[in-house]
């Protein structure tokens, strides 16, 4: 006899037309903002966020923030790559815990003085996975 498999669903995501939060990047067709109506598009919106905070800039909540800009444009020494996986994992963690982190790729670009990091994660609710991809200039 199979076994049934389960699937878990966030309340939220069961409400219908409601918004839940803000999305990212703030340019919305009606306004300044676009609204976010499913936990993982709200989950991907604070990822984004997060990883493009430095601890500090945010107001009432001054440990917000993964510091990643501070740390990639310091001098560049040859553990950055596990020092910036080690900050998206702590951050994460703490702020994000919805989510499991399955992978991190960090990609300098010398050429554009840039670097572009992409965070693999799953949800840990419902097992999907989703990614992102921010570019530090």
């Amino acid at each position: 006899m199979p076994i049934p498999q389960v699937t878990q669903v966030n309340p939220l995501d069961l409400q219908g037309n409601i918004a839940i939060g803000v999305s990212l990047p703030f340019n919305g067709p009606s306004g300044p903002f676009n609204s976010t109506y499913s936990t993982a598009d709200q989950i991907k919106s604070n990822l984004i966020n997060l990883l493009l905070t430095n601890k500090g800039e945010r107001l009432y909540n001054p440990e917000f923030g993964a510091d990643l800009s501070k740390a990639l444009f310091e001098m560049e020494v040859e553990d950055t790559y596990f020092y910036i996986q080690e900050l998206i994992n702590i951050n994460v963690e703490y702020f994000i815990p919805e989510i499991k982190i399955t992978e991190i790729q960090y990609t300098p670009n010398e050429d554009y003085n840039s670097v572009s990091i992409t965070v693999k994660y799953k949800l840990k609710i419902s097992g999907n996975s989703d990614e992102i991809t921010v570019q530090f200039i």
